[in-house]
């Protein structure tokens, strides 16, 4: 086991910090603060970084095949452009539903984006899951909580993701274009565990590394669920990893200060901020989205 311990690489104070995602080509890793409504950036070579306000709660910006990110909102999906600050819609998303907001998601192997909903006060089964693939929007599963873990094995014929409220990782087989193949399996319980699952990516060698919301604590987990490695946090909320660096050899994490009082903040002051550790493994190459 590595057993490393991350640091702080941004001191950005999220309230929510999630969706970190490494941009290859500008060589830049981005994040979202869901509930600061911002978009942060770092671009690790050169030690800048930087964010922009938002008009309403993003969780998630992805790299398009082509050029700009898209934004996974409250009400839509966007498309934005970080050169000219351009921020158009590209579709509605739950628009007639005012009480959620977007959560998780990853690009799968074919380009299509796996992302899920939730409700903004964690409403029981207000969640869904979906898939937008070649720009159509598909519901692919409803009645979730809080729908987080979404990931993929490196050759796309298994799907990650967690209703973060039952403590359960499930697993999805796939088809050949990416579509689930019957129902999802229980995978891993951390149910009678400490901290509850939340984000996850997949590493170059197919194991899972797993945020434990509560726990303070990256778990890397192999293809039989079983905890094989961890990373240890100075705050208690984790939220997601994704790989990122040019070797894809950095494991940046986002964390979280909501829920937090005045008293836990003070024993946790590096709540909220971005973390990196050298989990010893690299990660894989995230595919760009494919909207046409």
């Amino acid at each position: 086991m590595n057993g490393a311990t991350a640091r702080v690489a941004v001191a950005c104070g999220c309230e929510l910090g999630e969706g970190p995602q490494w941009h290859a080509v500008s060589g830049r890793l981005t994040w979202c603060d869901i509930l600061g409504r911002r978009l942060h950036w770092l671009d690790p070579a050169s030690g800048e970084t930087g964010h922009r306000a938002l008009d309403q709660m993003v969780s998630l910006a992805v790299p398009i095949a082509g050029g700009g990110m898209l934004l996974v909102g409250e009400d839509r999906l966007a498309r934005f452009d970080p050169t000219t600050g351009v921020l158009e819609r590209f579709c509605d998303f739950e628009a007639g539903n005012p009480l959620t907001r977007g959560n998780d998601g990853r690009v799968d192997r074919h380009g299509s984006l796996w992302l899920s909903s939730m409700g903004k006060g964690a409403e029981l089964g207000a969640g869904r899951l979906y898939r937008l693939h070649r720009g159509t929007l598909v519901e692919l599963r409803a009645g979730l909580t809080i729908p987080n873990a979404i990931c993929f094995s490196p050759g796309g014929e298994v799907a990650w993701f967690t209703d973060t409220a039952s403590g359960v990782v499930m697993r999805w087989p796939l088809d050949r274009e990416g579509w689930p193949l019957g129902e999802p399996a229980p995978w891993a319980d951390f149910s009678a565990q400490p901290g509850n699952p939340d984000g996850a990516v997949v590493d170059a060698e197919g194991h899972l590394w797993l945020a434990l919301w509560g726990a303070g604590r990256v778990v890397r987990l192999d293809p039989q669920g079983r905890e094989v490695d961890a990373i240890t946090l100075p705050t208690s909320q984790p939220s997601c990893p994704a790989f990122g660096g040019e070797r894809l050899d950095r494991l940046y994490i986002t964390t979280a200060r909501e829920g937090m009082d005045a008293a836990r903040w003070r024993e946790e002051p590096d709540a909220g901020h971005l973390f990196v550790a050298a989990p010893g493994v690299p990660g894989l190459a995230e595919p760009t989205l494919r909207l046409a």
